[in-house]
């Protein structure tokens, strides 16, 4: 990042990092009192009165990059700015601050009256920028505006930085002038850095929020802008205003008021993509400039003159390549010694589209270069493509500099969901896609435009990190609208925004022709037998960043600061600790692809093999050489990997990740449909996309979650057996399940699972305890946890990443050996994820997909072209927990209950006691904490698998029982009879989200019922996600929390809540009530951006299995 401590000024102060601890005492602004150079002549009555003239005119600038754009990140922000013409409107700020992507802002003047801001320019290359607002919406206050001075900037000038302390309140900092001439800060080797440009140097130690800060002299004029600071020697930078100048009279021509319609002012700026520094001219000597022209150019040069230009840098393809080298010492251009930076740019500007000529010295040869000014802007990009919340436009001069590439490049500012799950890093340069050569942004289009949805095609690009090598992976186009479709985004300054159109007409889906109903396809359902593989993994570089959904990054963090700042620590409450981030130049194959003029593209390897015996005696002669044993050699042809994606738009539930791989089991194959059970740690929700790769046949295919227990730790997962071809559908096969006997103590077993390779490993081991009572604590994020579980532990640790099946010597399994997820939590703020595998036993899951398989009653949903219903799950929604019974003695449990629990279960020995009721239950108010459940139906029960059963049992029977169980409790000392009712849950988990303002909305899931607490008005829709650069991010509508009102009406679930967003305009102020989990009411107000944030509805739809997005409301 070159120099650490050097920091752009308001890059300390987004609002994610205002408040975060240990770093606060760098990012506060400070009065630092310094000694001038020279006696000052000002009093202090001469600063009272400046600076009382000044202070109007400042302003604090809230600003929201909507999205990642070349150097800059989506985010919120606070910065400073001031006005330079009071009757045009024009307010003088950083670019950092303008940003050169989309931004939206608002300047707060300091009688705290708001103006929207709309940006009117940035410059290309150096750090200033204007904005634009209306003089006639401030009615309170008298303020002038704030003349620029650039020829009063002299060492031991004392000066003032009048700015803002992180957006709170007016700060004056005060200095004296010690340079004029220091180099232009380096901020990071990958964003935005100022050159060709001296800077000027004081000890005022700007911090946090000062960017965009006037310096004044004792009159009041600004001498300088404050544009960053190097927190170590509390040193600031400040950008002189000689181009400032220039470019603000440019402004001022093209209109004479606020009142005359704004249109956009062409600035001229020439470039020759070089990057000059200014050397001294003991440091040209030793490059071997010669006496005689030393001697001419500090002759021609001002007195005091110390150094000369020296080229540093020339960019690939640009009007100096192949001319100009690193080292060469400028003497002349266009016939005029050219020693300072200024005059350099002044030429450049004053001959865009003409050539100059240079005169320079390379190792002491004077050579004569004719070279063509280029326009500054033609290189700016001002368009980029978005989709599938990637963020993809022509390389800027800026990143073509830092990486050394071409301008106009392919470039990919945040790779959104698309190109992360291939592997497409940020600041990658894509060279070629679907077989086409991608050269500049519109090749990209046009080879995207011919694709339809869940297309598979290859990419390769080319990263900074390592430029001489492409890199190849495999992107899959989403198959469901997980995102809205293509657009372009074009800057239009005129209004100050980036206006949008469709990329390219959509093709239509590849949906089924037909739909057919289950009964007609239950009577052709066959077993197949075995084979084996090897899997295309899609391998992650190195990320730094979350994915992003309109490409601002995903977080589930709560505030936790003041109801005055908006500030938010950046560390994710739900760390993610299990994507997978390998080279992902390991790709291997890719898979076939299908182009829009319907050619099947074939590469050739193992999946063309002629015949399914060539790929059973494969699969044998693996198994053999490997010394596997039987039970291996039967359940391998059964294993699956899993690789699992889950979009950032819609992270529901509390899923503390974007990607998951795991193994699972095929627990059904016919001719139409394929189950795999897998635990929830591995497809934690339905919004996914899962790809399946075979331990029988190497391919890789498409998954569909078609059940998510809502209890148990497991998901089944569908897939299409006639995608695996004739061959892999004759060697993949279902494996035995055996429910019954259940595993008992001391019983021999095998653990069967999957490498990364693909490869089947097993190893015999012995269970030591069957009937393991779970006990996982809700995580700071509630999620999924198993509860009400008993899981099975073996003698032998295989370590938390390794999953499986475990299996009887004759193959046939017994238990998944599954993931499940927890967090520790150390002290009272910190907590890590962490996983962890036991056995769970296959007797719930063989009930469920019996049900599937025979088609009774349930809610139907589309497999593969076929209807199919699918079961229901009657519960307890009761959290319980394993006492005991000599503990529960000491409770006051009578002697009779005792020995009639221990008669119904000698081993366990125990009695279950309530935790808790989830919010929202039946069971709620009927049951309490602390209750011990004695019997249902005067039945003792002594396991949750007892409880479990009972509920089965009320829809088996006819009799009108109004889905209640008769339960006795212990409860403080007496023995109650209690009705309690039961609640029926689908498999479906999650099939509903809302996105409004940039944070995810959902009803609130089981996780968080769990904790026991709905909000009083009509329970609320949770907030589960929130956007980087959205209105809820700058306003501070966190996740964790219920949304009970909008305006003042009610929204007890998603219905009410879309019903009213959907009346909301776009610029109107919302005023919102929210509870948080901790059950801490609050009010606040944001302003709804329909432009860049329009609201939508993301809903599965069973008919179609498919999800379809919705747009609820859009300017």
């Amino acid at each position: 990042m070159g120099d650490s401590l050097e920091r752009l000024g308001s890059e300390a102060v987004g609002i994610d990092a205002a408040m975060k601890d240990g770093s606060s005492s760098d990012l506060c602004m400070e009065i630092d009192g310094a000694t001038p150079f020279r006696e000052n002549v000002a009093t202090a009555e001469d600063w009272r009165k400046a600076l009382n003239q000044v202070v109007p005119a400042v302003v604090v600038l809230r600003t929201t990059a909507c999205r990642a754009f070349d150097t800059e990140a989506a985010g919120a922000s606070y910065a400073t700015g001031f006005v330079v013409d009071k009757c045009r409107g024009i307010i003088l700020t950083n670019r950092h601050v303008v940003k050169p992507g989309p931004v939206v802002a608002e300047a707060m003047f300091v009688n705290r009256e708001e103006v929207p801001v709309h940006p009117i320019y940035r410059d290309p290359i150096h750090d200033f920028g204007f904005f634009r607002y209306d003089p006639d919406a401030i009615q309170f206050l008298k303020y002038e505006e704030i003349p620029l001075a650039p020829e009063a900037a002299s060492v031991g000038l004392e000066i003032r930085v009048v700015g803002n302390d992180s957006g709170e309140k007016v700060s004056i900092l005060a200095g004296t002038l010690a340079r004029l001439d220091r180099d232009a800060p380096h901020y990071k080797k990958d964003g935005y850095n100022d050159f060709n440009t001296f800077y000027m140097q004081a000890a005022s130690g700007t911090k946090g929020g000062s960017s965009g800060s006037p310096v004044i002299d004792w009159q009041g004029k600004a001498v300088a802008l404050n544009a960053g600071s190097k927190s170590s020697s509390a040193s600031a930078f400040f950008l002189p205003l000689e181009r400032v100048v220039r470019a603000l009279r440019f402004l001022q021509k093209g209109r004479n008021s606020y009142k005359d319609k704004w249109e956009a002012v062409p600035i001229p700026r020439g470039t020759l993509q070089v990057t000059f520094l200014h050397k001294g001219f003991d440091e040209t000597r030793r490059l071997g400039l010669q006496s005689d022209t030393e001697q001419m150019v500090r002759q021609a040069s001002p007195p005091g003159e110390t150094g000369m230009l020296v080229v540093d840098s020339v960019v690939p393809g640009g009007p100096a390549h192949k001319h100009l080298e690193p080292g060469d010492v400028l003497v002349l251009m266009n016939g005029e010694v050219i020693t300072q930076f200024l005059k350099m740019e002044t030429l450049f500007d004053d001959c865009v589209g003409q050539k100059i000529e240079l005169l320079i010295e390379r190792g002491g040869t004077p050579m004569n270069v004719n070279l063509m000014v280029q326009d500054l802007h033609s290189i700016t990009p001002d368009h980029f493509l978005e989709v599938s919340g990637g963020v993809i436009h022509p390389l800027s001069y800026q990143q073509a500099r830092n990486f050394r590439f071409h301008c106009g490049l392919v470039y990919v500012a945040e790779p959104g969901y698309m190109l992360y799950r291939a592997g497409v890093p940020r600041h990658a340069i894509i060279k070629k896609f679907a077989g086409e050569e991608i050269a500049v942004l519109k090749d990209l289009i046009s080879a995207l435009s011919k694709l339809h949805k869940g297309a598979r095609v290859p990419l390769e690009y080319v990263s900074y990190m390592d430029r001489h090598r492409r890199k190849s992976v495999l992107v899959t186009v989403d198959r469901h609208e997980w995102y809205a479709p293509p657009q372009i985004y074009t800057c239009d300054d005129t209004a100050g925004l980036w206006t949008t159109k469709p990329a390219f007409q959509l093709l239509p889906s590849l949906l089924p022709s037909h739909v057919n109903d289950v009964h007609q396809a239950l009577g052709n359902q066959s077993m197949s037998s075995c084979g084996e593989a090897t899997l295309m993994e899609h391998i992650h570089q190195d990320r730094s960043q979350d994915l992003i959904d309109g490409v601002a990054s995903m977080e589930t963090n709560d505030d936790h600061s003041s109801e005055d700042s908006h500030a938010q620590d950046e560390s994710d409450t739900c760390k993610k600790k299990r994507r997978v981030e390998e080279d992902s130049s390991a790709d291997g194959a890719m898979a076939d692809y299908f182009l829009h003029n319907g050619r099947d593209i074939e590469l050739k390897d193992t999946r063309n093999m002629e015949n399914a015996a060539a790929m059973t005696d494969y699969h044998g002669a693996t198994a053999q050489s490997a010394n596997a044993s039987y039970a291996e050699h039967v359940i391998e042809p059964t294993l699956v990997m899993f690789e699992v994606h889950v979009p950032p738009s819609c992270m529901v539930d509390g899923v503390h990740s974007q990607h998951f791989f795991g193994t699972g089991v095929i627990v059904y194959h016919s001719q139409d449909m394929g189950l795999v059970a897998v635990d929830k740690n591995t497809v934690a929700i339905s919004v996914s996309d899962v790809m399946l790769s075979f331990a029988a046949f190497p391919i890789e295919i498409p998954g569909e979650v078609v059940f998510l227990h809502p209890v148990h730790n497991y998901a089944l997962v569908a897939y299409d057996p006639k995608a695996l071809g004739p061959a892999g559908a004759s060697v993949v096969r279902a494996a035995e399940l055996l429910p019954e006997p259940a595993l008992r103590r001391g019983d021999s077993v095998y653990l069967v699972g999957l490498s990364r390779s693909l490869q089947a490993t097993s190893r015999k081991s012995i269970v030591t305890n069957p009937c393991a009572a779970l006990n996982i604590g809700s995580a700071d994020c509630p999620r999924y946890r198993a509860i009400n579980m008993e899981v099975i532990e073996l003698d032998t640790d295989f370590g938390s990443a390794f999953s499986g099946v475990l299996t009887d010597e004759r193959g046939r399994v017994q238990a998944i050996w599954g993931s499940f997820s927890t967090q520790l939590k150390y002290g009272c703020s910190s907590s890590e994820d962490h996983q962890f595998v036991r056995g769970i036993p296959v007797s719930t899951i063989s009930q469920v997909v019996e049900k599937i398989v025979s088609g009774l009653k349930g809610p139907p949903l589309l497999i593969n072209g076929v209807k199919r219903p699918m079961p229901l799950v009657r519960i307890l929604e009761v959290e319980l927990y394993p006492t005991l019974l000599s503990k529960a003695r000491s409770f006051g449990l009578s002697d009779e209950w005792v020995q009639a629990l221990v008669k119904k279960d000698p081993l366990r020995r125990q009695v279950l006691r309530v935790k808790g009721c989830l919010a929202g239950s039946k069971a709620e108010n009927l049951l309490e904490q602390g209750d011990m459940v004695l019997a249902i139906n005067k039945e003792p029960v002594t396991c949750f698998r007892d409880i479990e059963n009972a509920c089965q049992a009320l829809d088996n029977n006819d009799n009108d029982n109004d889905g209640k169980l008769n339960m006795t409790i212990f409860r403080q000392g007496r023995e109650i009879d209690l009705l309690v009712g039961t609640d029926v849950r689908d498999g479906n988990g999650t099939t509903r989200v809302v996105n409004w303002c940039g944070c995810i909305v959902q009803d609130p899931h089981p996780a968080v019922r769990a904790l026991g607490f709905l909000p009083e008005e009509g329970h609320g829709v949770y907030v589960a996600r929130w956007c980087h650069g959205s209105p809820v991010h700058r306003y501070g509508l966190y996740a964790l929390q219920w949304i009970v009102e909008v305006n003042g009406k009610l929204t007890p679930d998603l219905d009410a809540f879309v019903s009213v967003t959907k009346e909301l305009e776009h610029g109107q102020f919302v005023r919102v009530r929210t509870v948080h989990l901790n059950g801490k009411p609050r009010v606040l107000t944001l302003k709804q951006d329909l432009h860049y944030w329009t609201t939508w509805e993301l809903r599965f739809d069973p008919d179609t299995a498919m999800w379809r997005r919705e747009t609820i409301r859009a300017i």
